[in-house]
Protein backbone atom coordinates (compact mmCIF):
# COMPACT_ATOMS: atom_id res chain seq x y z
CA UNK A 1 0.00 0.00 0.00
CA UNK A 2 1.13 3.39 -0.90
CA UNK A 3 2.19 5.78 1.78
CA UNK A 4 1.14 8.95 0.33
CA UNK A 5 -1.81 11.12 1.14
CA UNK A 6 -4.81 9.69 -0.29
CA UNK A 7 -6.81 11.68 -2.78
CA UNK A 8 -10.03 12.11 -4.22
CA UNK A 9 -10.90 14.31 -7.59
CA UNK A 10 -13.95 14.96 -5.98
CA UNK A 11 -12.72 16.40 -2.97
CA UNK A 12 -11.61 20.45 -3.42
CA UNK A 13 -8.13 21.40 -3.87
CA UNK A 14 -5.92 23.64 -1.02
CA UNK A 15 -8.03 25.89 -0.61
CA UNK A 16 -10.53 24.78 1.35
CA UNK A 17 -13.22 26.23 2.56
CA UNK A 18 -12.52 27.76 6.44
CA UNK A 19 -14.15 26.49 9.30
CA UNK A 20 -17.72 26.95 10.44
CA UNK A 21 -18.19 30.45 12.13
CA UNK A 22 -19.02 28.09 15.24
CA UNK A 23 -16.11 26.74 15.28
CA UNK A 24 -12.39 28.37 17.07
CA UNK A 25 -10.48 26.11 14.97
CA UNK A 26 -7.33 28.00 14.74
CA UNK A 27 -7.29 29.54 18.39
CA UNK A 28 -4.62 29.50 20.66
CA UNK A 29 -5.28 28.28 23.85
CA UNK A 30 -2.81 26.71 26.91
CA UNK A 31 -2.89 22.93 27.25
CA UNK A 32 -4.43 23.68 30.45
CA UNK A 33 -7.13 25.70 28.73
CA UNK A 34 -7.88 23.07 26.77
CA UNK A 35 -7.85 20.55 29.23
CA UNK A 36 -10.30 22.43 30.97
CA UNK A 37 -12.24 24.03 28.42
CA UNK A 38 -12.30 22.12 25.12
CA UNK A 39 -11.66 18.67 25.81
CA UNK A 40 -14.75 18.09 26.75
CA UNK A 41 -16.83 20.35 24.47
CA UNK A 42 -19.59 18.90 22.67
CA UNK A 43 -20.84 20.44 20.02
CA UNK A 44 -17.76 20.52 18.09
CA UNK A 45 -15.03 17.44 19.45
CA UNK A 46 -11.20 19.78 18.96
CA UNK A 47 -8.00 18.63 19.24
CA UNK A 48 -4.52 20.27 20.31
CA UNK A 49 -1.29 20.78 18.59
CA UNK A 50 0.79 22.67 20.08
CA UNK A 51 -1.03 25.07 21.30
CA UNK A 52 -3.89 25.78 18.61
CA UNK A 53 -7.11 24.28 18.55
CA UNK A 54 -7.99 21.80 15.50
CA UNK A 55 -11.49 20.67 14.41
CA UNK A 56 -11.97 17.42 14.41
CA UNK A 57 -13.86 16.28 11.43
CA UNK A 58 -16.37 14.02 10.87
CA UNK A 59 -16.94 10.67 8.56
CA UNK A 60 -19.74 9.86 6.53
CA UNK A 61 -22.37 7.32 7.82
CA UNK A 62 -20.71 4.97 5.00
CA UNK A 63 -17.18 5.01 6.48
CA UNK A 64 -18.74 4.88 10.06
CA UNK A 65 -20.44 1.21 9.48
CA UNK A 66 -16.88 0.22 8.10
CA UNK A 67 -15.68 1.12 11.52
CA UNK A 68 -18.37 0.35 13.39
CA UNK A 69 -18.54 -3.51 11.73
CA UNK A 70 -14.70 -3.43 12.88
CA UNK A 71 -15.45 -2.47 15.99
CA UNK A 72 -17.41 -5.43 16.74
CA UNK A 73 -15.36 -7.89 15.18
CA UNK A 74 -12.55 -6.96 17.69
CA UNK A 75 -14.66 -7.23 20.55
CA UNK A 76 -15.88 -10.34 19.73
CA UNK A 77 -12.03 -11.38 19.50
CA UNK A 78 -11.68 -9.12 23.04
CA UNK A 79 -14.31 -11.27 24.41
CA UNK A 80 -12.64 -14.52 23.62
CA UNK A 81 -9.38 -13.01 24.48
CA UNK A 82 -9.23 -10.53 26.83
CA UNK A 83 -5.68 -8.71 26.15
CA UNK A 84 -6.88 -5.67 25.74
CA UNK A 85 -9.11 -2.74 26.35
CA UNK A 86 -10.67 -0.38 23.12
CA UNK A 87 -11.85 3.05 23.89
CA UNK A 88 -13.81 5.50 21.30
CA UNK A 89 -16.04 8.10 23.09
CA UNK A 90 -13.61 10.94 22.01
CA UNK A 91 -10.89 9.79 24.26
CA UNK A 92 -7.93 11.95 23.86
CA UNK A 93 -4.26 11.15 24.84
CA UNK A 94 -1.25 13.55 24.98
CA UNK A 95 2.07 12.38 22.33
CA UNK A 96 5.43 14.73 23.96
CA UNK A 97 6.99 14.88 20.04
CA UNK A 98 9.97 15.90 19.27
CA UNK A 99 9.59 19.56 18.35
CA UNK A 100 5.84 20.16 19.86
CA UNK A 101 3.43 18.09 21.74
CA UNK A 102 -0.20 17.31 20.59
CA UNK A 103 -3.31 16.00 22.04
CA UNK A 104 -5.35 13.21 19.17
CA UNK A 105 -8.58 11.74 19.80
CA UNK A 106 -8.80 9.03 17.35
CA UNK A 107 -12.02 7.33 16.40
CA UNK A 108 -10.67 4.22 18.09
CA UNK A 109 -7.86 3.58 20.21
CA UNK A 110 -6.54 -0.15 21.73
CA UNK A 111 -4.37 -0.74 24.93
CA UNK A 112 -3.32 -3.94 25.37
CA UNK A 113 -2.59 -5.62 28.40
CA UNK A 114 1.19 -5.67 28.51
CA UNK A 115 0.91 -1.41 28.15
CA UNK A 116 3.08 0.14 30.73
CA UNK A 117 0.17 2.70 30.92
CA UNK A 118 -3.27 0.97 31.74
CA UNK A 119 -6.71 1.77 30.77
CA UNK A 120 -8.51 2.47 33.55
CA UNK A 121 -12.00 2.22 34.25
CA UNK A 122 -12.64 5.93 35.38
CA UNK A 123 -10.02 7.43 33.12
CA UNK A 124 -11.47 10.44 30.90
CA UNK A 125 -8.18 10.69 28.44
CA UNK A 126 -5.61 8.09 28.04
CA UNK A 127 -2.50 8.86 29.83
CA UNK A 128 -0.07 6.45 27.80
CA UNK A 129 0.73 5.77 24.29
CA UNK A 130 -2.47 3.58 22.38
CA UNK A 131 -0.97 0.28 21.00
CA UNK A 132 -3.74 0.90 17.99
CA UNK A 133 -5.23 3.81 16.52
CA UNK A 134 -7.66 3.63 13.76
CA UNK A 135 -9.26 6.64 12.00
CA UNK A 136 -12.22 6.52 9.81
CA UNK A 137 -10.98 8.90 7.17
CA UNK A 138 -13.06 12.02 6.62
CA UNK A 139 -13.20 13.07 3.13
CA UNK A 140 -15.11 16.38 3.17
CA UNK A 141 -12.07 18.13 1.98
CA UNK A 142 -8.42 17.89 1.08
CA UNK A 143 -7.20 19.32 4.69
CA UNK A 144 -8.96 16.39 6.38
CA UNK A 145 -7.73 13.48 4.44
CA UNK A 146 -4.33 14.51 5.11
CA UNK A 147 -5.15 15.18 8.53
CA UNK A 148 -5.14 11.66 8.64
CA UNK A 149 -3.34 10.68 6.11
CA UNK A 150 0.04 12.67 6.97
CA UNK A 151 -0.13 14.50 9.72
CA UNK A 152 -1.44 12.03 12.38
CA UNK A 153 0.59 8.98 10.41
CA UNK A 154 3.77 11.13 11.16
CA UNK A 155 2.36 12.39 14.41
CA UNK A 156 1.57 8.47 15.72
CA UNK A 157 4.44 7.06 14.11
CA UNK A 158 6.99 9.15 16.06
CA UNK A 159 4.86 8.92 19.34
CA UNK A 160 5.74 4.80 19.08
CA UNK A 161 1.71 3.97 18.30
CA UNK A 162 2.61 0.16 17.06
CA UNK A 163 0.22 0.09 14.26
CA UNK A 164 -2.01 2.55 12.51
CA UNK A 165 -5.40 1.92 10.51
CA UNK A 166 -7.23 3.92 8.19
CA UNK A 167 -10.90 3.09 7.41
CA UNK A 168 -12.77 4.40 4.81
CA UNK A 169 -15.70 3.21 2.59
CA UNK A 170 -14.01 2.77 -0.13
CA UNK A 171 -11.32 0.02 0.11
CA UNK A 172 -8.94 2.01 -1.91
CA UNK A 173 -8.01 4.76 0.69
CA UNK A 174 -8.25 1.87 3.18
CA UNK A 175 -4.54 2.10 4.64
CA UNK A 176 -3.24 0.15 7.25
CA UNK A 177 0.21 0.38 8.70
CA UNK A 178 2.86 -1.13 11.63
CA UNK A 179 5.92 0.47 12.76
CA UNK A 180 8.93 -1.13 11.51
CA UNK A 181 12.20 -1.72 13.29
CA UNK A 182 13.35 1.50 12.04
CA UNK A 183 10.20 3.37 13.30
CA UNK A 184 8.97 4.12 10.62
CA UNK A 185 5.33 3.02 9.32
CA UNK A 186 5.06 0.41 7.13
CA UNK A 187 2.43 -0.71 5.02
CA UNK A 188 0.89 -4.39 6.88
CA UNK A 189 0.66 -7.06 3.72
CA UNK A 190 -2.33 -9.20 3.66
CA UNK A 191 -1.82 -12.33 2.81
CA UNK A 192 -4.48 -14.24 0.56
CA UNK A 193 -6.27 -10.72 1.23
CA UNK A 194 -6.63 -11.44 4.93
CA UNK A 195 -4.82 -8.66 7.01
CA UNK A 196 -3.84 -9.78 10.33
CA UNK A 197 -2.77 -7.41 13.43
CA UNK A 198 0.93 -8.35 15.18
CA UNK A 199 -0.36 -6.48 18.28
CA UNK A 200 -3.30 -8.29 19.15
CA UNK A 201 -2.32 -12.19 17.93
CA UNK A 202 -4.98 -14.02 16.49
CA UNK A 203 -7.31 -11.23 15.14
CA UNK A 204 -7.20 -11.15 12.06
CA UNK A 205 -10.13 -9.66 8.94
CA UNK A 206 -10.59 -10.27 5.34
CA UNK A 207 -10.25 -6.84 3.64
CA UNK A 208 -13.05 -7.53 1.24
CA UNK A 209 -15.29 -8.09 4.64
CA UNK A 210 -14.82 -4.44 5.69
CA UNK A 211 -17.14 -3.31 2.70
CA UNK A 212 -19.48 -6.61 2.53
CA UNK A 213 -20.01 -6.42 6.41
CA UNK A 214 -21.36 -10.11 6.44
CA UNK A 215 -23.46 -10.87 10.00
CA UNK A 216 -21.86 -13.02 12.91
CA UNK A 217 -23.74 -15.94 11.57
CA UNK A 218 -21.63 -15.78 8.29
CA UNK A 219 -18.56 -15.41 10.25
CA UNK A 220 -18.86 -18.25 12.74
CA UNK A 221 -17.93 -20.65 10.22
CA UNK A 222 -15.56 -18.91 8.18
CA UNK A 223 -12.06 -19.96 8.66
CA UNK A 224 -11.01 -16.69 9.16
CA UNK A 225 -13.10 -15.75 12.25
CA UNK A 226 -13.76 -19.28 13.61
CA UNK A 227 -11.31 -19.14 16.25
CA UNK A 228 -13.07 -15.88 18.18
CA UNK A 229 -16.38 -15.19 16.54
CA UNK A 230 -19.25 -17.01 18.83
CA UNK A 231 -17.43 -19.88 20.00
CA UNK A 232 -19.55 -20.90 22.32
CA UNK A 233 -21.96 -21.32 19.84
CA UNK A 234 -19.74 -23.16 17.76
CA UNK A 235 -18.81 -25.58 21.08
CA UNK A 236 -22.48 -25.95 21.73
CA UNK A 237 -23.17 -27.45 18.64
CA UNK A 238 -20.27 -29.60 18.43
CA UNK A 239 -21.32 -30.37 21.92
CA UNK A 240 -24.85 -31.11 20.91
CA UNK A 241 -23.54 -32.85 17.52
CA UNK A 242 -20.91 -35.30 19.58
CA UNK A 243 -24.38 -35.66 22.29
CA UNK A 244 -26.41 -36.71 18.80
CA UNK A 245 -23.39 -38.76 17.61
CA UNK A 246 -23.19 -40.55 21.86
CA UNK A 247 -27.05 -40.74 21.47
CA UNK A 248 -26.84 -42.80 17.49
CA UNK A 249 -24.26 -45.19 19.19
CA UNK A 250 -26.21 -45.85 22.08
CA UNK A 251 -29.43 -46.90 20.11
CA UNK A 252 -27.60 -48.71 17.75
CA UNK A 253 -25.85 -50.27 20.67
CA UNK A 254 -29.03 -51.35 22.22
CA UNK A 255 -30.81 -52.43 18.99
CA UNK A 256 -27.43 -54.94 18.28
CA UNK A 257 -28.24 -55.82 22.35
CA UNK A 258 -32.01 -56.37 21.26
CA UNK A 259 -31.13 -58.32 18.33
CA UNK A 260 -28.98 -60.53 20.42
CA UNK A 261 -31.87 -60.89 23.24
CA UNK A 262 -34.17 -61.92 20.34
CA UNK A 263 -31.64 -64.51 18.65
CA UNK A 264 -31.29 -66.02 22.57
CA UNK A 265 -34.66 -66.10 23.02
CA UNK A 266 -35.28 -67.66 19.34
CA UNK A 267 -32.33 -70.20 20.17
CA UNK A 268 -33.92 -70.63 23.68
CA UNK A 269 -37.30 -71.68 21.98
CA UNK A 270 -35.81 -73.49 19.16
CA UNK A 271 -33.77 -75.50 22.22
CA UNK A 272 -37.37 -76.32 24.27
CA UNK A 273 -39.07 -77.42 21.31
CA UNK A 274 -36.58 -79.66 20.11
CA UNK A 275 -36.63 -81.19 23.74
CA UNK A 276 -40.29 -80.96 23.76
CA UNK A 277 -40.16 -83.46 20.73
CA UNK A 278 -37.70 -85.67 21.83
CA UNK A 279 -39.50 -86.01 24.83
CA UNK A 280 -42.76 -86.49 22.66
CA UNK A 281 -40.94 -89.40 20.43
CA UNK A 282 -39.39 -90.92 23.61
CA UNK A 283 -42.85 -91.43 25.00
CA UNK A 284 -44.44 -93.28 21.83
CA UNK A 285 -41.16 -95.15 21.67
CA UNK A 286 -41.84 -96.32 25.30
CA UNK A 287 -45.54 -96.78 24.41
CA UNK A 288 -45.22 -98.49 21.24
CA UNK A 289 -42.43 -100.93 23.84
CA UNK A 290 -44.60 -101.24 26.01
CA UNK A 291 -47.71 -102.40 23.18
CA UNK A 292 -45.16 -105.18 21.76
CA UNK A 293 -44.52 -106.46 24.98
CA UNK A 294 -47.91 -106.87 25.74
CA UNK A 295 -48.72 -108.44 22.46
CA UNK A 296 -45.69 -110.88 22.73
CA UNK A 297 -47.30 -112.12 26.37
CA UNK A 298 -50.97 -112.48 24.83
CA UNK A 299 -49.01 -115.01 22.71
CA UNK A 300 -46.94 -116.87 24.84
CA UNK A 301 -49.87 -117.36 27.48
CA UNK A 302 -52.40 -118.47 24.62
Amino acid sequence: MSSTAVADPRIAGPDDPPPTPESEAGRLVSEDTYWRDYYFESDIHYEWNDGRLEEKPVSDYATYCVCHWLLLLLSHFLKTRPIARHVGLEMGFRMRLRDRVVIRKPDLGIVHNDNLQPLLFHDRSYHGIFDICLEGLSDQDRRSIERDTLTKKAEYAAAGVPEYFILHREPKYQRFYRLNDAGIYAPIEPQDGVLASRVLPGFQFRLSDLVEQPEDEALRDDPVYADFVLPKWREDRERAEAEAQRAEAEAQRAAAEAERAEAETNRADAEAEARAEAERRAREAEAELARLRAQTGDRDGA
